[in-house]
């Protein structure tokens, strides 16, 4: 309890030095993922994970990313995603999911569920700066990039949310240089603005292959060259 509520103030403090608000940024139930994270930590006992890796954390379209490694080959890569997540529950689970691992790199993929829970566009920014804040408080230097929250058809009533939430994201990490945001929004539109059907699955709001191949085409021009195995 009293380890808690020492995270819970160094996390104040951080999220007060990025011009955040003190309140919580959700009133989400984090307690239900506890099985999921707890998967995870079974799993590094039995297999442990790669020095140093590139974190990709996030919701279902992480968590579905089989091909993660493959796609990332040479890349010591680990998938941390949990399906249904939101951006708030990334930062409660930070310290066991991400910055355990001591990364060289951090990949955020949410916002699709806290649209969908009606959150609005800056508390979609204040949510990611409080995870930023909650990095920070282990890894001050450690690189963030936060992948634009995708345009699916099943979720397309939702377009102006989302593309003001990107939109704010991507001009806050223009304030810090260890921060980073990757467009894949735009790229996985057809010629008409809309979203590219051939690119999910029959829920029409989680990809396929392809869409993974553009995801992955993007987000390599973000790494560093692999080093030779």
């Amino acid at each position: 309890m009293i380890a808690r509520l020492i995270q819970a103030l160094v996390i104040l403090a951080a999220a007060a030095a990025l011009n955040l608000p003190a309140q919580p940024s959700a009133t989400f139930n984090h307690s239900k993922w506890e099985p999921d994270i707890a998967a995870f930590e079974k799993a590094d006992r039995t297999t442990p994970p790669p020095k140093r890796p590139i974190v990709f954390v996030g919701s279902s379209s992480i968590r579905l990313w089989k091909t993660l490694s493959d796609d990332f080959k040479g890349y010591p890569v680990i998938n941390r995603g949990f399906g249904g997540s939101v951006i708030s529950d990334s930062t409660a689970f930070c310290d066991r999911i991400v910055t355990r691992y001591q990364p060289s790199q951090i990949f955020l993929y949410e916002g699709d569920n806290d649209v969908a829970a009606g959150r609005t566009a800056e508390q979609i920014l204040g949510d990611f700066k409080e995870f930023v804040a909650a990095v920070r408080t282990k890894m001050p230097k450690t690189p963030i990039t936060f992948i634009s929250i995708k345009p699916s058809p099943a979720r397309w009533q939702l377009v102006e949310t989302a593309k003001a939430a990107n939109r704010l994201i991507s001009e806050y990490v223009k304030s810090d240089k260890r921060l980073t945001y990757i467009d894949i929004f735009s790229k996985m539109l057809d010629a008409d603005g809309k979203p590219r059907e051939e690119l999910f699955i029959e829920d029409k709001l989680h990809m396929n292959a392809q869409g993974y191949a553009i995801w992955t085409e993007v987000i390599k021009a973000h790494l560093p060259r692999p080093k030779r195995q």
